[in-house]
């Protein structure tokens, strides 16, 4: 195979594997669909999932992949013809046939192997599903089928006129025109009338494009979707039109009194399940289509790095023009900044993803813990269109499993003992996004038995994670949750009792610059707030300064600014607080917590932000204004520098820290407890 030859099949195979991830899902949930009792269109959306995976398998040279793939097919061909009825026990076969075919393609990427003999076990599980279904079915509609006729089964077959003009270029895609006529001749007896008026002269004609079409007039019981299955991997691009032309009894007296059969003379009444797909629908649904282009994630990040990059000189070009005072740049100037804006609003746009893409996972989670645990749990989700940025999105999946696995495990009680507590005998755990400002809130909720609160307690004391004699808030003792190795399992199981609990999903979640809330009332449920920022690239920053260093606050959780003056110096509690309208807010004075030589000036600012439902405090100097911020990591150097979580480059060529609000709170925290009183703060 030449070079060429290769590079081609390597970019069928990376197709292949990006439709084969989507297909998967999609028979994920379409199969769960299904284990919850709706059939009909569920059967059509799993067979043609499966049938697009064995198709483009086979065009790829996947062959163990094509050949698993086939018996599943045929299984759910049975199903869809009525040979085996829809059940739930089906869905539980889709499935591990589904969990089957990733296993035999990550195997083929390099993966681990698939276990042997696995193949054979799960096709004979499937034939011996499908063998006593059929038999038990076909008991039953024994009687059923004796009380029709011949004729009465012979109504049921229609005549079809097909017109099929595909796309030029499909043989450069492997496509075969002549093997979608054999399959289409599998379906019943049909007359195919070749069309060659569009083949050029010869010294014209070029053989990688196919200037034929077709007509074709089947004679077939199968249904109008059984047959566009025919032409699935054709399709795009190419003119077809299925209609209707008669039924097979009207054929057959037609043809007795020797009258022709027409379209025009025997018009076929339009309905839902026979709509006329014409050549402009067709081309509109191709260019729908061909606007939605697959992009490498690598190549995105690199297209938001250069954005980063024109925003920070585009902030510098703007400082310098404000510094010359040159009134002839200012329209120039702020025309690039609007331009500059519009591109960055529409880049990370790119980026957005909705929610409900990594909600969708947690279906098959839930009705396969569920089932090991011997509970009944419903998942609930709300707010999937929500927009998160794909980085966000890559490094949530985790924490969430996390979370959720808890609440099956720990929170969700037994059908019998949810009926003995007057609940519903089902569980019901609920995935909830919601917009707030620049950040989006995911909360976890469940119905369970909740945190028992005493329970926390004594375990955090067994494991000498706080003293026995110390005061908790209720706040407090829910946060021991997020310690290191604690854990209220009694056992150890597939689920839980490692010692790996939710200081994990913390640690992943102050990664992302977001914060944990969580509540919970004994008895009724729990539920966990994550609050995370929209995007990880470029946010809006309040630039303050302290000294002769600049600082930079995101803007999502700053509230207001007020004034400090020296005689408003006070404390309470041993804590240093400003009344602001009536209320006490804590404060930290940010000079001395970071050891900042030099006197402050006359009238400080105090940066009062929003952090897990509490106002906090942070004195600077000065406030300079917003700034639009491109996040830059720290580097290995200052890895261990935890009240930063980056950097930006300013118009200048200087360099501000973008603070970590809940690290400084810590921080403070700290040395407050170690006797600096900058402030005694309870926090995560």
């Amino acid at each position: 195979m030449s070079e060429k030859e290769t590079k081609a099949q390597n970019n069928w195979v990376d197709t292949f594997l990006l439709e084969a991830e989507d297909l998967l899902a999609e028979i994920d949930e379409a199969a769960l669909e299904l284990s919850d009792g709706e059939t009909g269109e569920t059967i059509h959306r799993i067979f043609r999932a499966f049938h697009t995976i064995k198709g483009s398998a086979g065009m790829c040279g996947l062959t163990p992949v094509a050949d698993f793939t086939h018996h599943i097919e045929t299984l759910l061909d049975k199903v869809r013809s009525g040979t085996i009825p829809a059940t739930p026990m089906l869905a539980d076969i889709v499935l591990a046939g589904r969990d089957q075919v990733r296993a035999i393609i990550a195997a083929g990427q390099g993966g681990d192997p698939v276990p042997p003999g696995s193949n054979e076990k799960l096709i004979e599980r499937l034939k011996a599903f499908a063998g006593e279904t059929a038999t038990a079915h076909s008991q039953e509609s024994n009687a059923h089928k004796e009380t029709h006729s011949p004729a009465q089964s012979d109504s049921s077959e229609m005549v079809w006129e097909i017109r099929f003009r595909p796309d030029p270029g499909v043989l450069n895609c492997g496509g075969n025109p002549i093997l979608v006529m054999r399959d289409l001749s599998s379906l019943g007896s049909c007359e195919i009338l070749m069309h060659t008026d569009a083949v050029p002269p010869l010294e014209e004609i070029d053989p990688n494009l196919c200037y034929l079409w077709w007509t074709v007039t089947l004679h077939t019981s199968s249904s109008e979707d059984a047959i566009r299955e025919v032409f699935m991997f054709v399709e795009d691009g190419a003119e077809l039109d299925i209609q209707v032309r008669a039924s097979m009894e009207t054929a057959k007296s037609v043809a007795q009194s020797n009258t022709p059969v027409s379209g025009k003379e025997i018009p076929a009444k339009p309905s839902s399940a026979n709509i006329q797909t014409s050549a402009e629908p067709v081309s509109a649904k191709a260019l729908t289509k061909e606007s939605t282009v697959r992009v490498p994630s690598g190549r995105l990040d690199r297209l938001v790095s250069l954005v980063g990059e024109l925003v920070m000189n585009q902030s510098r070009l703007t400082q310098m023009m404000t510094q010359i005072g040159a009134p002839e740049l200012a329209a120039p100037v702020q025309e690039i900044e609007r331009l500059v804006a519009e591109l960055r609003d529409d880049v990370l746009g790119i980026r957005m993803l909705p929610i409900g893409t990594l909600f969708r996972r947690f279906r098959r989670m839930v009705h396969d813990l569920s089932n090991e645990l011997g509970k009944e749990v419903d998942l609930v989700t709300e707010g999937a269109d929500t927009e998160l940025d794909k980085s966000i999105l890559d490094q949530l999946g985790e924490p969430l499993v996390h979370m959720v696995r808890n609440s099956i495990d720990h929170g969700i009680e037994s059908s019998d003992e949810r009926v003995a507590k007057g609940k519903p005998q089902r569980g019901t755990i609920r995935l909830i996004a919601v917009h707030m400002g620049s950040n989006v809130v995911v909360r976890i909720e469940d119905d369970g038995r909740g945190i028992n609160r005493a329970a926390v307690r004594a375990k955090a004391v067994e494991k000498h994670l706080i003293p026995g004699d110390v005061n908790l808030s209720d706040k407090e003792i829910l946060n021991l949750l997020l310690l290191p190795g604690f854990s209220t399992a009694q056992k150890i199981t597939n689920v839980s009792g490692r010692g790996v609990g939710m200081d994990v999903v913390k640690r992943q979640i102050d990664v992302l610059r977001g914060t944990i809330l969580i509540a919970s009332e004994e008895g009724k449920g729990s539920s966990m707030s994550l609050t995370l920022p929209l995007t990880l690239a470029i946010i809006e920053g309040l630039l303050v300064q302290i000294a002769g260093s600049r600082l930079i606050f995101p803007m999502s959780a700053v509230t207001e600014n007020v004034e400090l003056l020296g005689s408003e110096r006070r404390t309470k509690n041993d804590r240093n607080v400003i009344s602001v309208r009536g209320e006490l807010i804590p404060y930290i004075d940010l000079r001395k917590l970071f050891q900042v030589d030099g006197e402050a000036p006359e009238i400080e600012k105090i940066v009062i932000v929003e952090h897990e439902e509490e106002r906090v405090g942070f004195v600077v100097d000065r406030v300079l204004g917003t700034h639009q911020t491109v996040l830059q990591p720290l580097g290995r150097f200052f890895r261990n520098v935890s009240v930063a979580s980056g950097a930006t480059i300013m118009g200048d060529g200087g360099v501000a820290l973008i603070l970590d609000i809940a690290s400084i709170i810590r921080l403070a925290d700290q040395r407050a407890r170690e006797g600096v009183k900058v402030l005694e703060l309870a926090t995560a």
